[in-house]
């Protein structure tokens, strides 16, 4: 994970979504699951992320809008703009049964908590994150399966891949896989 700014509002959320959500909110107490009304907004979410996922932090072409606050958690946040993160389907899935309380925001994320380890390409927490964040974040690298899960580790063998072939400049690695690139930069356990 890596540090992410909050997004502003887009112009016309409010009126597209927010308002029409409330009322339907209102008007649907019991519904399973709530209307989609942000899916217009979701490129300006994804422009918002620079097009990575919130949690893995590599490229994400077709992420889907992560309810920081899960619609089981609180349902009045379904329609609110600043409870969107952007993230892989596959790790928004993961995080469905979890309560906010017990994930690391992207948000409030430093850099620098974590970093990724050559040659394994896991993903650790550092040393430098707070003591009192130690465990959530070990929580998150777990349950997200962030930290050595294959599908995440064939990401990144993928992007590193690339780099090292000649395929992706070091400049286009920080774009589309930045915890790869500091760890290639750092030389992070590779072997002397």
């Amino acid at each position: 994970m890596i540090r992410f700014e909050r997004i502003p509002m887009p112009e016309g959320f409010q009126e597209q979504v927010e308002k029409p959500g409330e009322a339907w909110l209102r008007a649907n107490p019991d519904a399973r699951s709530p209307k989609p009304l942000w899916r217009p907004f979701k490129p300006a979410l994804a422009d918002g992320f620079r097009d990575l996922c919130a949690y893995s932090a590599m490229y994400e072409p077709v992420g889907t809008v992560d309810h920081f606050v899960s619609w089981k958690e609180d349902r009045t946040r379904a329609y609110d703009w600043s409870n969107y993160r952007y993230a892989a389907a596959w790790i928004n899935s993961s995080k469905q049964s979890l309560y906010a309380a017990d994930l690391l925001d992207p948000f409030e994320v430093e850099d620098g908590w974590f970093k990724i380890v050559l040659p394994s390409l896991q993903l650790v927490v550092d040393e430098s994150i707070p003591a009192e964040q130690r465990q959530r974040a070990a929580f998150v690298l777990e349950r997200l399966h962030l930290r050595d899960d294959e599908r995440v580790i064939r990401q990144r063998r993928a992007w590193l891949s690339a780099y090292e072939a000649g395929e992706l400049t070091l400049e286009g690695l920080r774009k589309k896989a930045p915890l790869i690139a500091r760890a290639v930069e750092s030389g992070a356990g590779n072997p002397q």
